[in-house]
């Protein structure tokens, strides 16, 4: 078993122009001879593993999986019997229900805001940056909260509601540079902490909790990297809040990676460490969950631009590391490969970002410009 693996894995990675053992930045080297049947029989969930065990190397990770990624290497294995239970129990389990989305949350943003200050920049923002005229980090994601702004046509006094506000970089910049009434949602308590600390002189209102038992009325509603945690069994619930909240000739704008095509599963990979219970959308199944109330105004897709804010991350987390001992060398690679794969992902164009500006259907005077 572990030749024929061996001579499978060598013959796909010379399909795809990637060297065993070479000196390009995207060859392989694998030190551990266990890697073959591993990544065979378990694919993407093998791949990080092996990596987090040490188990192999490239000059550059993210250009060695933009070439796998590319040449499409997963449809040559098989879906091991664990993989196949996987995506059965996620397409008929509801994984996003408010508990189980708490704990969800939990997993990923309660790890420590010491690594997310070091990463994310002076904001904190979780998601991609924009960087049409950006040169460094911090101005490309100004650049990018900048840009939904102008996207929701805000005016003094507005009340606007933030789903999944993160560590409060936005409804910080709202209320404070457009002089709107913010309420903002996440049911990760770090980020509750550190939000409430940054918007304490503003109006400015966080709260632990989820998108299901916000009450009130809302001119606007944003929310920023949080659709990807809604999960297909919940988009109608989804949108069907917002339908309760905003106030009649109201905006919402959903700033969200997506998927080219529909699913009820993601990477195996990612489940287990990074985003449990995450699902990526695909146009079709938000087009699906909106069509009877809603009309997409503005569908703007900057995919491309997540691939340089990974970098960017990816750098700011190596930096940060050696002051951070609570996180020990599994872990950094876990977080490495996380970070680098995704960026492979964007750069290949199999995954997407889109920022999608919504208002209900049936209102014939309204007008929209959109802004870029």
């Amino acid at each position: 078993m572990g030749d024929s693996a061996k001579e499978l894995g060598v013959r796909l990675l010379t399909a795809a122009g990637i060297t065993l053992g070479g000196d390009d930045p995207a060859d392989l080297h694998v030190h551990d001879d266990r890697f073959w049947v591993r990544v065979i029989g378990e694919r993407e969930l093998g791949l990080g593993e092996a990596y987090m065990d040490g188990w192999w190397s490239a000059g550059a990770i993210d250009q060695f999986l933009a070439k796998a990624l590319a040449a499409d290497l997963r449809q040559h294995l098989k879906t091991s019997p664990r993989q196949m239970a996987g995506i059965a129990a996620q397409a008929v389990l509801n994984r996003q229900r408010v508990r189980r989305a708490a704990r969800n949350a939990g997993h990923h943003y309660n790890i420590g805001n010491d690594l997310y200050r070091a990463m994310l920049g002076k904001r904190m923002i979780y998601s991609s940056a924009y960087w049409a005229n950006a040169t460094t980090l911090d101005e490309a994601q100004e650049a990018k909260l900048d840009l939904i702004a102008r996207k929701l046509h805000l005016e003094p006094g507005m009340r606007v509601l933030d789903i999944g506000c993160g560590w409060g970089g936005l409804a910080e910049l709202l209320a404070s540079r457009h002089g709107v009434q913010v309420v903002g949602i996440s049911p990760a308590i770090e980020q509750v902490k550190v939000a409430r600390e940054r918007c304490r002189d503003l109006p400015v209102e966080i709260r632990q909790d989820d998108y299901r038992h916000v009450t009130g009325s809302f001119d606007r509603i944003v929310s920023v990297g949080m659709f990807e945690h809604v999960g297909p069994k919940n988009y109608p619930a989804f949108f069907g809040a917002c339908d309760r909240l905003l106030a009649p000739d109201g905006l919402m704008l959903h700033h969200t990676i997506g998927s080219n095509r529909s699913s009820n599963s993601v990477n195996p990979f990612f489940e287990k460490y990074v985003f449990p219970g995450g699902v990526l959308p695909s146009v079709t199944q938000i087009a699906n969950a909106t069509e009877r109330t809603w009309l997409i105004e503005d569908l703007h897709n900057f995919g491309p631009d997540y691939d340089l804010t990974l970098l960017a991350w990816d750098a700011n987390a190596k930096a940060a590391f050696p002051g951070l001992p609570e996180y020990d060398e599994r872990f950094r690679r876990m977080w490495e490969f996380y970070l680098l794969s995704s960026a492979a992902s964007f750069r290949v164009r199999s995954i997407q970002l889109w920022q999608i500006v919504l208002r209900r259907t049936m209102r014939p005077s309204a007008t929209y410009i959109a802004a870029r």
